[in-house]
């Protein structure tokens, strides 16, 4: 249960007031633009603050209202989970985006979060399965076509969308397909980046066709300015924390990107070209560049109603993936990302007026640091091997001791382990014993801090404590699988089909849940507020604040102090 500690109740029947004085006397803002940057930890703005450039970061945390204590409060912190989150102000056992992939019993396949093959392409050239897609959930799609129809509640765009009949523009823009889709709801336009065409791409679910701007920009074919260049360092090395840093033996080569700077981009031509865009600071230059002609385009902001526009940055989760977040490399790509935030800001106040914006940023999930990295502080970190589970003596015993002749584990989609259907189907299987046999075996297991059975969460059987409540929130019994996995604190997957990281994310501890909050423009007043609030509190707030109804699954709380003066 969520408290609110050290409020009177005077207090407490004072703040509908003051929210609702509020209400009336601002001017209803023109444009909400929603910031969500991919594996923006919640200490990394700050980590290098002395060094940002004005107008970016420093604008936010200067003029904004800042909340230095968010958390996502579910187990699973990776991209389409938080991003969902943040649309739509649930938890995932709610709104149903569980993890990137969740494995259907009915059809035996790994499902893509938001594949749909009902709704394809608009582009021939873009197909995201491209054998250059670094991303292996990605890969992992069924089907090349894209859409919300997994999102199993409304969005905060939805509701804005329905409260002006349609006359609101909703569109959001990312590298990755389940950034923009997600945060466009189910009645925006989304639109993400191809690393196939070097296109930025949408699906017949949006469109019948392309509007002629999008044939424009993609005509122009901006990412091939970076053929034969380099991502260089943006300072002198000297003023660098990690100058000593360039080259960790846990840093992973991508297509002989290398691990020390510079950073060759190669030739256009190259197949893993437009993928190397995405791995540096690129990735969001080319994101920023196409969210400006949108904007413009489509003029948001010059209506009678508020719009949105959603840009999810992705730079930040790769090159945090390939050379972790304490690396040169995400230094330099923090300090390039608040430039590209200046140049927005600077561009929307020029097309909108940042008077007349309300913008929010945060995070989908934060990451944790590489087992390399902590060892050199003693801190205890290591890699998960997840293909000696099957040989574990363990298994062995628990299959012998239930007479379980087949397979046991039918596949492990993170975090969810599946048992097989033999023995989900069996009925003379006593499941109590064999749940808490597994769950005590797996969790004797190196690196793994428990395994959660998902019937001892139906059933109401789990203790209460801070990491079951985060995998309770994260369950939902139709994709979910038999076992929730929880490793222990810096200890993670890193190989996945074939593609070995630095390091990744998808855990309930602090530095995967702990994400930054700010609120700023639209007569906002700057304050820095260290009490705990949630994620899930965004999407009901925007509701707050422009007097709709909040999402449909919405279980966060209104942060009253966006409306204090």
């Amino acid at each position: 249960m969520r408290r609110l500690l050290l409020i009177t109740l005077p207090l407490m029947m004072a703040i509908p007031f003051i929210s609702q004085t509020h209400a009336d006397d601002r001017n209803t803002p023109k444009l909400i633009v929603q910031i969500t940057v991919d594996q923006l930890r919640g200490d990394l703005p700050t980590r290098y603050y002395q060094r940002l450039a004005e107008g970016g970061f420093k604008y936010l945390w200067q003029e904004g209202l800042v909340y230095s204590d968010a958390h996502h409060a579910h187990a699973n912190t990776e991209t389409i989970v938080g991003h969902a989150t943040l649309a739509t102000g649930t938890y995932p056992s709610i709104h149903g985006m569980v993890g990137n992939l969740w494995f259907d019993r009915d059809t035996g396949r790994s499902i893509y979060n938001i594949e749909d093959a009902e709704y394809s392409l608009l582009s021939k050239n873009a197909d995201v399965n491209d054998a250059t897609e670094i991303d292996p959930t990605q890969r992992a799609a069924n089907t090349g076509g894209r859409s919300p129809n997994a999102i199993l509640t409304t969005t905060f765009s939805d509701e804005l969308s329905a409260n002006t009949n349609g006359k609101a523009k909703v569109f959001a823009v990312s590298v990755k397909d389940r950034g923009a889709v997600s945060m466009a709801g189910h009645s925006g336009k989304a639109f993400w980046f191809s690393k196939s065409s070097g296109e930025f791409v949408t699906s017949n679910y949006y469109y019948d066709h392309y509007p002629e701007w999008v044939n424009r920009w993609n005509a122009q074919q901006l990412p091939h300015k970076y053929a034969d260049t380099d991502w260089t360092l943006l300072n002198n090395s000297s003023s660098y924390l990690f100058k000593d840093s360039d080259d960790r033996a846990w840093e992973t080569d991508v297509a002989g990107f290398g691990r020390v700077f510079p950073h060759a981009y190669g030739k256009s031509s190259s197949a893993y070209f437009n993928t190397l865009l995405t791995l540096s600071p690129a990735g969001d230059e080319l994101t920023l560049n196409f969210a400006t002609t949108l904007l413009k385009s489509e003029k948001l902001g010059q209506g009678k109603v508020t719009d949105y526009l959603a840009i999810s940055f992705s730079s930040t989760d790769y090159v945090g993936h390939i050379f972790g977040p304490s690396s040169l490399e995400a230094e330099d790509n923090i300090l390039r990302l608040d430039r590209t935030l200046a140049k927005l800001f600077k561009m929307l106040d020029k097309q909108v007026g940042l008077d007349n914006i309300l913008i929010v940023l945060s995070a989908d999930h934060g990451g944790p640091d590489t087992p390399g990295y902590l060892a050199e502080h003693n801190i205890p970190a290591g890699y998960v091997n997840l293909s000696s589970w099957e040989k574990e003596p363990a298994i062995e015993r628990i299959k012998k001791r239930f007479k379980i002749k087949g397979k046991l584990i039918e596949k492990f989609v993170h975090p969810y382990l599946y048992l097989s259907a033999e023995v989900n189907d069996n009925q003379s299987i006593d499941r109590l014993a064999l749940d808490n046999a597994i769950s005590a075996e797996l969790s004797a297991f190196q690196g793994v801090h428990s395994a959660v059975s998902s019937s001892a969460i139906s059933q109401g059987r789990l203790d209460e404590n801070y990491v079951n409540r985060l995998v309770i929130n994260n369950f939902h019994p139709l994709r979910s699988g038999d076992f929730y996995v929880v490793f222990k604190p810096n200890w993670f997957i890193n190989d996945f089909d074939g593609l070995t990281v630095a390091s990744t994310h998808g855990s309930p501890w602090r530095y995967d849940t702990y994400v930054p909050v700010v609120f700023v423009g639209a007569g906002i007043e700057a304050n820095n507020i260290h009490r705990r609030i949630q994620t899930v509190d965004i999407a009901p707030t925007l509701s707050a604040y422009l007097g709709i109804k909040p999402p449909s699954g919405a279980v966060g709380e209104v942060l009253f102090e966006v409306f204090e003066d």
